[in-house]
Parts: structure tokens; C-alpha cells; sequence
């Protein structure tokens, strides 16, 4: 009884943080708008000024549900990650997905004002579009490619290793085609892939959801197949879990989920690795039926504190999202080594 009374008030209290935040999104950033204007903004009320109404409903608002949807997406990816393999430092990065999508948008982008001789950043709404598809298309790739790699290795950590190697080579081509790129593309390859939710708006905020509230309840219905594979593989194929075919299906599901949000918002790190980590802590169960949608939630939340920070009045613009995932990330994943570690010397 004690247990649920206790759970009940960390999920209040997680969904609580998150109304907050978004509230807080929607109000706080680099230009100051007064708080009744806010919420008279909000609640449709006439006769606000209009360069206000946009920064709220076309640049604060898009941002801040892709934040809620990104964050979801990558912690619950970097869950199934650290699950299948069985390994507390995977992420959503670890099988070179991200460097797939990378090595899309870098192709697309730093070829275009090599052989094109126009650079793609001046091209708009087109360019976006075209960096998007990109990274979907490289991300894709590698996902195929690990994939077929999957069917033909058995063990985990063979996996692991050409997903690692697999990043490696797609950095190093990516390296030469900078070297050889006009300087304007490889300024705007770097601002890509420092990440941002603010990409994000539009029609492209409409299928970005689309394809993300299509894919976590997906996600959802392979609960029952990660707790096997928590048991181990003998004891799961014991209890007539095909292991190679559930296996791809968690890494096909933690792949697109990747895939999709990098493409859109660029390669956020930390979020994946660092959440279901503090999921584990915050419920002190092993179980996906608490986890999965725990780090739904709690990716959320993370997604929307790193954005609040990104666009900390004072600031002109916005910090990079990945440089505030990282501040906010290491110290989650040391903390969490720390802790494993002296678990370890008590016992």
C-alpha cells in the first residue's frame, strides 16, 4: 500500500513538473513578453499585439511540443537500447543511426556547394526539407544495414561493435566532405548538428507529430517482449520468445524513433542514455510495464528543462540543445555509475 501511495505521488508529481514547464516554455525566452499578454495570448483574447501572438503561437508553442515529443521519443529509444543489449551505457546513437542520419544531411548539404555551386542553407523552406529527408534517408540506411547485419550475428555485443564501427566510418566521410566543402555549407552542417527544437514548425510540426504518436504506442506493445529479454536469452526462448526476431523488432523500433527525431531536430545526445537511468532510480523497478511509459514522461520533461535553459532570458537566440543535454546528462549517467558501484562494494 505504501508502494503505491509513493508511486502515485512521484507520477502526480512528474506530470505536474511537466504542466509547469511547458507553461514556463511558453512564457519564459529572449524577448521579455509580459505575463497577462501571455495568457490572454493563450486564452484567445483580442487586441494583443501581433508580433507578439507569433513569437508565442509560431515560435514558442512548436518548440515546445517538439521538445515533449522529441525528448519522449529518444529516452524511450535509449531504454529498448540499454535493454536489448544489456548495456547501461547504450544510447540511441550506439548503433550509428545518428552518424547515418549525419552522413544524409552532410551529403545533401556540403555536396550542394561543392557540385551545385548554390549552398542548400539559402534555399529556405526547400533546403529544410531536403535536410530532413536526408537525414530519414541515412538513418534509414544504417537501420537497414544493422538490420541485415542482425540476422547474420548472434551475440549482442558483435552487434554493438559494428554499430560503433559503423559510426566511425560515417564521421570520417563525413570529415572528407567537409574538407572539401565552401566554408557557408560547413557553418551550416555545424549549427545542424548542434540540435534544435526550434527547426521544427509548420506543416513539418504536423507530420513530425504524426509519425512520433504512430510510433510510441508502438513501442508500447513490445513491454511484454523487453521484460523477457531481461530474464535472458535461455529462459526467454524457454518461454517462446523467438530471440533473434523480437531482438531486431526492438532495435527496428529504437532506430526509426531515432531516426526520426534527429532528422528534424538534429542529434540531441545524452536524453536517451541519461533517462532511463534516472527512471530506474526515480521507481526502483526493472519492469518495462512502469518504465516505458516513465520514460515517456520523464523524456518529456528532461526535453523541456534543456529547452527552457537553450532560451534562458538574457540570451540572444538560443544556447545549442545539445550543450545543455550534456550539462544536465553526464552528471545523471555519473551519478548513476557511482551509485552501481558502490552497490556493488557493499555487497
Amino acid at each position: 500500500m505504501h508502494g503505491s501511495i509513493k508511486s502515485a505521488i512521484l507520477w502526480s508529481t512528474i506530470l505536474l513538473a511537466i504542466v509547469i514547464f511547458i507553461f514556463l516554455n511558453m512564457i519564459l525566452g529572449s524577448i521579455h513578453i509580459p505575463l497577462p499578454t501571455v495568457w490572454d495570448i493563450i486564452i484567445g483574447q483580442e487586441g494583443t499585439p501581433i508580433n507578439w501572438t507569433n513569437i508565442i503561437w509560431k515560435s514558442r508553442f512548436p518548440q515546445t511540443l517538439t521538445a515533449i515529443i522529441a525528448g519522449a521519443g529518444l529516452a524511450v529509444s535509449g531504454l529498448q537500447m540499454q535493454t536489448v543489449f544489456k548495456n547501461p551505457l547504450a544510447d540511441p546513437s550506439v548503433l550509428g543511426i545518428s552518424s547515418g542520419a549525419s552522413l544524409g544531411v552532410a551529403s545533401v548539404v556540403l555536396m550542394s556547394g561543392t557540385i551545385g555551386g548554390t549552398a542548400l542553407s539559402s534555399a529556405g523552406i526547400l533546403g529544410e526539407v531536403a535536410l530532413t529527408i536526408a537525414a530519414i534517408a541515412g538513418a534509414l540506411a544504417v537501420m537497414a544495414l544493422i538490420v541485415f547485419v542482425s540476422h547474420r550475428v548472434k551475440g549482442n555485443v558483435t552487434l554493438l561493435i559494428i554499430g560503433v564501427m559503423i559510426g566511425y566510418l560515417a564521421n570520417a566521410i563525413i570529415g572528407i566532405l567537409k574538407y572539401f566543402s565552401v566554408e557557408e555549407d560547413v557553418k551550416a552542417y555545424v549549427i545542424w548538428g548542434l540540435g534544435s527544437f526550434s527547426r521544427v514548425s509548420g506543416e513539418q510540426m504536423t507530420t513530425f507529430i504524426c509519425i512520433m504518436t504512430i510510433l510510441l504506442p508502438f513501442s508500447l506493445l513490445l513491454v511484454k517482449t523487453l521484460n523477457l529479454l531481461l530474464l535472458g536469452d535461455e529462459y526467454a526462448r524457454n518461454l517462446g520468445l523467438n530471440i533473434r526476431r523480437a531482438r531486431i523488432a526492438v532495435i527496428t523500433s529504437a532506430g526509426v524513433l531515432t531516426a526520426i527525431v534527429t532528422a528534424y531536430c538534429g542529434p540531441i545526445a545524452f536524453l536517451g542514455l541519461a533517462v532511463p537511468h534516472l527512471c530506474r532510480i526515480l521507481f526502483h523497478t526493472s519492469d518495462h510495464r512502469i518504465l516505458m511509459p516513465a520514460s515517456i514522461f520523464m523524456g518529456a520533461a528532461l526535453a523541456l528543462i534543456c529547452n527552457l535553459i537553450a532560451r534562458m532570458p538574457g540570451f540572444e537566440g538560443a544556447l545549442p540543445v545539445n550543450s545543455v543535454t550534456a550539462l544536465i546528462g553526464a552528471p545523471i549517467v555519473a551519478s548513476v555509475l557511482f551509485r552501481k558501484r558502490k552497490s556493488e562494494l557493499n555487497e
